[in-house]
């Protein structure tokens, strides 16, 4: 294994020189970076002209002036953006940070779903789900970004925000909901029709009395979750990990779930009032905490599945704090949405944050960066979405029509065993491919999004570097986008290798 990505980093090597060589050349013919200057008016123009010739080596040719770029580059200095003078190694790592922030909310919702999605498609195969589902996620797949982006700041953004003003949910609109919710999860759950139509009829009755409570409370404009309802969303989660990873006949299982479930809900009140001294890291070692606190849980449960048990603990553990992270960030929205910065119009459409709000503190600085975020992330997942979606579904459809598929079936394994344990993990293997090369290119920046809802990333960096011939910022952006490509196509060979004992890397 050693001896092949030892291989692969030198193989890796050359296609990063031959690919950063080219792209200087193109990059260096694109246009005149000496534009703005000799339309420029000013009496030491020609002085200027020089300086800068002389500082991006123009006077030399760009086959050779690349060895220019290469040197500097090897000793870790990109030069600098010659409009403003910055580094751009400066540059590249604040848009980078913001690309970051965006794409991997975006990258992870979308795996997560497309990967459940494609699951229940391909296991509710050519039913009224598979059918939704193929057409709804190759609608998604063909709709332009910018198309969806502007109908999102339409509708997500401008028509929510309208809505807060009178956050009143007409019963015309809670029955469509209601059975829409209803014909979703009846179809995704299968079966006889009376199964369909008896959990079908309970999601729908319970989505729209939610949203009713909701709206009659004045929930929007001031929510919360409370102990309550921490307790039953610890609860499904716990039913929900206890039922994929072991099953509900593994008692000690049920038991660390549970018991965490009952910790992150005592933990409730202490929790409120050390969440008004927490900063980030304070919430993030908080989190290892808790995760830390369900692996002992389920070490003390014992059993003959102790790791099996503190994963499960670690897990809802996890979730339990998330649920109380939750719970106190969304009682900051009121004071956040009736700020003089915010005025009653929270979700953003332009930028990564509220000016003025960039000393608030931790909680209504965090609210700030998901309202801005909120619109873009959902641009992406919407776009994204089908590939995962479709490349799960065909795996798993495969895989589940394999020889030992049948056979763990004719041995009586039940069948949450055979999907999860058998069909899920094979399944994987493609995708598992597929995830490092995607999130690589995402890092170059999502440029259409980026450059409509006004982020600083790396995508954006790369168009305006583009229109003013910034050839140092072009070159540091691709020197970067091509070192995550390169580790992506890397980590994906060995994922593969890893995934499937079959393949032999000599």
């Amino acid at each position: 294994m050693l001896r092949f990505i030892s291989r692969r980093m030198l193989t890796a090597v050359g296609v990063l020189f031959a690919a950063t060589y080219l792209f200087f050349i193109l990059a260096a013919n694109a246009g005149d970076p000496l534009m703005d200057l000799r339309a420029s008016s000013q009496p030491n123009r020609d002085e200027l002209i020089a300086a800068r010739t002389a500082e991006l080596h123009l006077d030399v040719n760009p086959f050779l002036r690349y060895f220019f770029w290469l040197g500097a580059a090897l000793r870790g200095d990109l030069g600098n953006d010659y409009l403003t003078g910055q580094p751009v190694t400066t540059m590249v790592g604040d848009a980078m940070g913001q690309t970051i922030k965006l794409v991997g909310f975006a990258s992870v919702a979308a795996i997560v779903i497309g990967v459940l999605i494609g699951i229940i498609s391909a296991l509710r195969q050519y039913s009224g789900f598979d059918y939704g589902i193929t057409l709804a996620t190759f609608l998604m797949y063909s709709l332009p970004s910018f198309w969806v982006a502007v109908l999102l700041k339409q509708w997500g953004a401008i028509g929510f925000n309208d809505f807060l003003a009178d956050p009143v949910i007409a019963p015309g609109a809670l029955i469509l909901i209601g059975l829409v919710m209803g014909a979703v999860v009846g179809a995704a759950i299968g079966g006889e029709w009376k199964r369909r139509l008896l959990f079908g009829g309970i999601a729908g009755v319970m989505t729209s009395g939610v949203l009713w409570l909701m709206s009659a409370t004045g929930w929007f404009n001031d929510p919360s979750l409370g102990p309550f309802v921490i307790a039953m969303l610890g609860a499904g989660v716990a039913l929900i990990v206890v039922f994929l990873t072991t099953g509900f006949g593994n008692k000690r299982a049920v038991y660390t779930a549970f018991t965490m479930v009952l910790i992150g809900v005592v933990a409730y009140f202490p929790m409120q009032s050390a969440f008004v001294y927490t900063g980030g890291l304070a919430a993030l070692g908080t989190l290892i905490g808790f995760i830390v606190a369900g692996v002992v849980v389920g070490y003390l449960w014992g059993g003959q599945d102790k790791k099996v048990n503190a994963r499960i603990g670690g897990f809802v553990g996890g979730f339990m704090y998330g649920f109380l992270w939750l719970d106190f960030l969304m009682s900051q929205w009121y004071d956040y949405s009736n700020s003089n910065a915010i005025n009653g119009r929270p979700i953003g459409t332009v930028g990564s944050s509220t000016p003025e709000l960039s000393e608030s503190g931790y909680w209504i600085g965090t609210i700030d960066s998901f309202t801005h975020m909120v619109l873009p992330i959902t641009a992406l997942i919407l776009i994204s979405l089908a590939s995962y979606t479709r490349y799960m579904r065909g795996s798993m459809l495969e895989v589940m029509n394999f020889d030992y598929i049948r056979t763990a079936r004719a041995k009586g394994l039940p069948e949450r065993t055979v999907v999860m344990r058998h069909g899920f993990r094979n399944a994987l293997i493609p995708i598992a491919t597929l995830i490092p090369l995607d999130l690589a290119a995402l890092f170059g920046g999502a440029i259409i999004t980026e450059t409509i809802f006004g982020w600083n990333g790396m995508g954006r960096l790369f168009v305006n570097a583009l229109q003013t011939v910034n050839v140092n910022v072009l070159m540091g952006y691709f020197l970067v986008t091509g070192i995550l490509l390169l580790i992506g196509n890397i980590i994906a060979d060995v994922l593969y290798v890893v995934l499937d004992p079959r393949i032999r890397v000599e």
